[in-house]
C-alpha cells in the first residue's frame, strides 16, 4: 500500500507560479512511476506529467516548456514546479503512483486527495 499527500496549491495570478510536492509512503517509492493528473470542474480527469523510476519524464503538450516534474527518491516525494501559470490550469491537481509509466489513469493503482490550484487573469 502506498498513501500520498500532496500539498502546495492555492491560488495564483496569471504568469506566477507554484510548486506542488506529493508526499509517499512506504519503502518502495523509487520503484514506482509517479504522475500528476488534474480535474477541472465538469471535466474528465487528464493527464499533466509522469516521472518514471528510470528517471524518463513526460508531459502534456498543454504544460511542455511551462512545467517541470522531478523526484527526490531520498524524501519519498514528488514535485511539480509550475511556471508561467495561465487561467486555464486552474483545477485540483492529484498525484498518483503505479508500476509502470503511463499517461492515462487506469495505469495508476494509488492516488492522493488532490490539492486546488487556481488562477486568476
Amino acid at each position: 500500500q502506498v498513501q500520498l499527500v500532496e500539498s502546495g496549491g492555492g491560488l495564483v495570478q496569471a504568469g506566477g507560479s507554484l510548486r506542488l510536492s506529493c508526499a509517499a509512503s512506504g519503502r518502495t517509492f523509487s520503484s514506482y512511476a509517479m504522475g500528476w493528473f488534474r480535474q477541472a470542474p465538469g471535466k474528465e480527469r487528464e493527464f499533466v506529467a509522469t516521472s518514471g523510476s528510470g528517471g524518463y519524464t513526460y508531459y502534456a503538450d498543454s504544460v511542455k516548456g511551462r512545467f517541470t516534474i522531478y523526484r527526490d527518491n531520498a524524501k519519498n516525494t514528488v514535485y511539480l514546479q509550475m511556471n508561467s501559470l495561465k487561467p486555464e490550469d486552474t483545477a485540483v491537481y492529484y498525484c498518483a503512483a503505479g508500476r509502470k509509466i503511463g499517461r492515462v489513469t487506469r495505469e495508476y493503482d494509488y492516488w492522493g486527495q488532490g490539492t486546488q490550484v487556481t488562477v486568476s487573469s
